[in-house]
């Protein structure tokens, strides 16, 4: 009489015997889940060279989501973190914030299993999921399942990792943050970036006229392709005075920031009348202090909001989720790649050096194995 003994860091199912063993019948809530992972994280913070790939210790939580990963998505944030402006609450800290991959586990926590809206997702090992997760750049993420969605057979896991953060807060920076209608003369500031191309093309679906910026000919070019009705090269033209010609002296219902810093100020000269104000990100740096009365001129809303914000319930998630993979799916929105990279420390530091020079178009990956 032979032993089996399967084990994964959260089962030990013990048989005596495998000859009448259906590994069919036993539970499909987990594959083989190691003890350590590899992942870039940082000792410190600092510049570019704090990157490295180390050996971690993984621990999963038992109400969450093991994802085994595939792709990752290299965004603005991670640079963030990195630099401090972002606090991390310990370290050796984990990168990244955006993966796809496959559930590897499900969670344990029988309160997490019995509920509706965790039933309600469908979730199965070997299911394609995209997350947002401090810490993704590793082989395998335990991740809180409001954070993890199901993607339909249409998206595959390299679409989604290209698109999950930016098409989510450009759906719901449209919707949420102002809501764009038609009609509308909508503002996009480096329009040819992940996020840039993701929003003027849900803006054009929404019935907007969309004016953008860029730094470069080729830039221009991506940005038309993909919706944009009026083109600034801001290295040659002067954006305010564009701005105004093109919307007879009013200016724009709303302003999409994601440069912060270097923009912000020339902002309040083309914004329309009771117009808002959406501040984005830091590409440039973080937009410094300014007195409340500098909005009363023109009585302009402004906001500063983060992805998260908006996707705190399960319900939030669950909508925006299916909403992106439906436009996705029908190809109403298209995803732009500009470049992969490898899964090493050297690669990682290229791709947030490529991220930060403002030479690049689209959406940046690094795959994962």
């Amino acid at each position: 009489m032979s032993s089996l003994l399967l084990i994964s860091s959260r089962h030990i199912i013990r048989t005596t015997t495998t000859r009448n063993l259906n590994l069919k019948t036993l539970p499909r809530r987990f594959m083989s889940i190691p003890q350590t992972v590899q992942a870039i994280a940082i000792d410190e913070i600092g510049d570019f060279d704090v990157i490295q790939k180390k050996t971690l210790p993984f621990k999963p939580d038992p109400s969450e989501v093991v994802v085994k990963t595939e792709w990752f998505g290299v965004n603005f944030i991670d640079t963030y973190y990195r630099k401090g402006l972002y606090p991390l609450k310990e370290f050796p800290a984990q990168l990244g914030k955006e993966a796809s991959g496959v559930v590897a586990a499900l969670p344990t926590d029988p309160k997490v299993l019995n509920d509706p809206k965790f039933q309600r997702l469908g979730l199965k090992v070997g299911s394609s999921v995209a997350i947002d997760k401090l810490g993704s750049f590793a082989e395998y993420v335990s991740v809180p399942w409001v954070s993890t969605y199901p993607l339909p057979a249409a998206v595959d896991t390299r679409t989604a990792a290209a698109a999950y953060i930016s098409g989510m807060t450009a759906l719901t920076f449209s919707e949420e943050s102002y809501a764009i209608k038609k009609g509308d003369n909508i503002f996009v500031h480096a329009a040819a970036g992940s996020f840039g191309l993701l929003l003027t093309q849900i803006a054009k679906h929404k019935g907007a006229t969309v004016i953008g910026t860029t730094s470069t000919e080729e830039k221009a070019k991506l940005a038309t392709e993909n919706g944009v009705d009026h083109i600034i090269i801001y290295t040659k033209e002067d954006v305010v005075k564009r701005v105004l010609e093109l919307t007879n002296g009013e200016g724009v219902d709303a302003i999409y920031d994601g440069v912060g810093k270097d923009t912000f100020e020339a902002n309040f000269d083309f914004i329309k009348r009771k117009g808002t104000l959406v501040s984005v990100g830091n590409a440039s740096g973080a937009v410094p202090p300014f007195a409340p009365l500098k909005l009363a001129a023109k009585n302009i809303k402004i906001l500063r909001p983060v992805l998260m914000g908006y996707l705190v319930t399960p319900d939030e998630t669950y909508h925006n989720g299916k909403a992106l993979w439906d436009l996705v799916s029908k190809g109403v929105v298209k995803v732009n790649i500009f470049k992969e990279y490898a899964f090493t420390a050297e690669d990682v530091i290229q791709a947030q050096k490529d991220l930060t020079s403002g030479k690049t178009v689209g959406k940046l990956l690094i795959k994962a194995h």
